[in-house]
């Protein structure tokens, strides 16, 4: 997350490492019993969003969306993220366009 973008800093918010630019945007979800989970959110704040939420181009299907602003990311296992590392990180650069 860190080498999406230069202005992206790690933190503890709502209990959990998230990270963020100007405000939290993505936040580890360490109920998950395996893997690794992201939640990814524009921050605590309801924001005015474009008519049609939030738009990523996600071409592999990495975004599960929990809601117009919020999208979840899971990963089965750390072969997993790897493999979609470079996917990922093309969310995460259109992501905090939005923040």
């Amino acid at each position: 997350m860190l080498e999406v973008d230069p202005s992206v800093q790690e933190g503890i918010k709502w209990n959990a490492p998230s990270f963020r630019t100007s405000e939290y945007f993505a936040t580890t979800h360490l109920r998950a019993k395996s893997g690794l989970s992201v939640v990814l959110h524009l921050g605590a704040k309801v924001r005015q969003l474009p008519s049609g939420g939030v738009a990523i181009e996600d071409p592999t299907k990495l975004l599960k969306w929990l809601g117009k602003d919020r999208a979840m990311v899971e990963f089965a296992s750390a072969e997993k993220f790897n493999d979609a590392r470079a996917a990922f990180q093309a969310v995460l650069r259109q992501w905090v366009q939005y923040i």
